[in-house]
């Protein structure tokens, strides 16, 4: 597995870019691939995949592991997921700390867990399963919010942090998401990021989204903010040079206008270094 430094900036792999990546040089370290879209051991998707792999690494990205969910894991999915790392031989693989559906129904959506010592308990066992299965440590990023539950007995990055430990994962820090879900719930992004493990975060996504007054939704369809801009700022000061990454689902712009933002992401990281350095 490489290092913080090792990596550097990358963007969400995506069919609209196939043609620039493949003809041009695009100002990227490397890219983020949704694990889902690759599940199949042969066609166009893998084929494309691996034309990108033979010049860039590659993380793998999945949206189903569903960890938090009460439904045994999907050792059919997760034999899947453990061929194509095989294949492509990924930096690392990443999911989301959430659950996505129950009793075989997948809801296509990264729905968020109670905040208690049973569901960490329960997380912990299911992230250990995993890593065995895979044979590699797995990285869970953190998901935006709407709603918070009774019964959480201890704040997200808490968990986060419980969960990361006991079970030996990494994190996936979505510095977006951290910044959606503090104005959701009105709490201070700085303490989420100062009471995480700095040895612990090895990824760090940046993305846009939507204002809707008084709350904010994860849409993944915008420019990076400014809020998350700062945000990433003092990130940076607390973890370093993690390796970053822009992610953009929908109204997918043309490769060069990421690549701006991605020099955005550059500077900032370059600037902080120098400060610490002196």
């Amino acid at each position: 597995m490489l290092t913080h430094d090792s990596l550097g900036f990358g963007l969400g792999l995506r069919v609209e870019h196939y043609a620039e990546i493949f003809d041009g040089q695009p100002d990227v370290d490397w890219f983020e691939a949704l694990t889902e879209n690759y599940l199949v051991p042969g066609g166009k998707p893998i084929h494309n995949l691996m034309r990108v792999r033979e010049r860039f690494p590659i993380a793998l990205h999945g949206v189903s592991l569903s960890i938090g969910s009460t439904t045994p894991l999907d050792l059919g999915y997760l034999a899947q997921v453990k061929a194509l790392a095989t294949r492509v031989q990924p930096v690392w693989i990443s999911d989301h700390l959430c659950w996505t559906g129950v009793n075989g129904k997948n809801l296509h959506d990264l729905l968020p867990l109670p905040f208690t010592e049973e569901a960490l308990a329960h997380v912990v066992a299911r992230v250990r399963a995993v890593q065995e299965i895979l044979g590699q440590r797995i990285l869970l990023e953190n998901v935006s919010s709407y709603l918070a539950f009774q019964d959480s007995r201890m704040t997200e990055w808490e968990f986060l942090t419980a969960v990361a430990q006991q079970s030996d994962c990494l994190i996936l820090l979505d510095v977006n998401n951290v910044y959606v879900s503090s104005v959701n719930h009105e709490f201070d992004p700085l303490a989420y990021l100062d009471a995480l493990p700095a040895e612990r975060v090895q990824q760090i996504h940046l993305a846009g989204h939507e204002s809707h007054g008084d709350y904010l939704i994860d849409t993944h369809d915008q420019p990076v903010p400014d809020a998350v801009w700062s945000l990433y700022t003092e990130a940076l000061k607390r973890f370093g040079s993690v390796p970053t990454m822009i992610e953009r689902d929908a109204n997918i712009p043309p490769l060069a206008e990421l690549e701006a933002e991605l020099r955005i992401a550059r500077r900032l990281a370059e600037r902080i270094v120098e400060e610490v350095a002196a």
